[in-house]
């Protein structure tokens, strides 16, 4: 079965044509993928713990899979922060060079249905492929494990360079909720 097939078993199939600006002012069309090159969506805030803890597992995965071509967005889901903030707080947590978005009007956030930070959408094919969690880390608010158990995006990417489903393309993430 190829990505397109499976791609569907979310059943959200996107506009790919959607225009973003990140905070450079440049026109961004993160829902829209070369074939054979997924997309994913990172969506955060500045002010969740649990998103702020995720800031360099994010970056590592952006860049362990850049060679393969997974192309990287951090969406800010907050309409209220301004550019200057968003920028300010990916330095001070090492996000890469990876586009930076503020989703002002939740165009992304509606188009995705994602509901907590961090939360991950994975695009390949024109659809969602795989929309969660990045790892089983966070049990609950104020409850985490030990270790990692589960590296639930990881094993999605590598599902989906591999050309095969991914196991289970939807999780529940733990985070802030996007209001």
């Amino acid at each position: 079965m190829n990505i397109a097939a499976f791609a569907l078993a979310l059943g959200t199939v996107l506009q790919p044509a959607l225009t973003v600006r990140d905070v450079t002012g440049v026109e961004r069309h993160p829902l829209e993928t070369a074939p054979g090159k997924p997309a994913a969506l990172f969506f955060v805030t500045n002010d969740c713990p649990i998103s702020n803890y995720y800031a360099h597992e994010i970056r590592r995965i952006c860049e362990d899979y850049a060679a393969r071509g997974l192309a990287c967005s951090l969406v800010y889901s907050d309409p209220a922060l301004a550019d200057g903030q968003a920028r300010a707080h990916a330095v001070q947590f090492g996000h890469g060079s990876y586009p930076w978005i503020v989703d002002r009007q939740h165009v992304l956030v509606k188009a995705t249905g994602v509901t907590v930070t961090p939360e991950v959408a994975v695009i390949s094919s024109g659809a969602i492929v795989y929309r969660g969690r990045i790892d089983d880390f966070f049990v609950t608010w104020g409850q985490s494990r030990r270790q990692v158990k589960q590296h639930d995006l990881r094993e999605a990417l590598d599902s989906i360079f591999a050309g095969k489903p991914v196991s289970e393309p939807e999780t529940k993430a733990i985070g802030c909720w996007i209001p």
